[in-house]
């Protein structure tokens, strides 16, 4: 599948941007019965997400159903190891999704509440924020 990322962008660059409140939209379960919730705002990157859905796929023996419900659409720059101080932003190294507390990062259906939980524990391992087990 590889790792998620806009097909395009209006902009290459964007600006860090301030990262408070909580999620108001993609709060709740849309489409599976169980889902893992983020407690904490931050970053997720493209291969955290990867990560965690193959952790996911894994451990079902991809039976069940996975939902992402986040996706990379924030690109993030860096500058070269051991380049010198300014000369403008760094190249963009890869896609980040920004995370606020509250919101559904996977969701999962079509399998049994103790598969599910153990699943989505293993994603969470694999995640940089604080997350929350959650059912319908």
């Amino acid at each position: 599948m590889g790792l998620l990322q806009p097909k395009r962008t209006k902009y290459r660059k964007t600006f860090k941007g301030k990262r408070g409140g909580v999620a108001t939209r993609g709060n709740s379960l849309s489409f599976g019965n169980f889902g893992l919730k983020a407690m904490e705002c931050g970053f997720i990157s493209a291969r955290q997400i990867e990560s965690a859905r193959r952790a996911m796929a894994h451990f079902t023996q991809r039976g069940g159903r996975i939902w992402i419900r986040i996706f990379p659409d924030k690109p993030i720059t860096k500058h070269p190891a051991e380049s010198r101080m300014g000369s403008g932003k760094g190249d963009v190294e890869g896609y980040v999704a920004v995370i606020k507390p509250g919101q559904l990062i996977f969701e999962m259906g079509a399998v049994a509440k103790d598969v599910a939980e153990e699943a989505l524990r293993l994603a969470s391992h694999k995640l940089p924020l604080d997350t929350k087990f959650i059912e319908r």
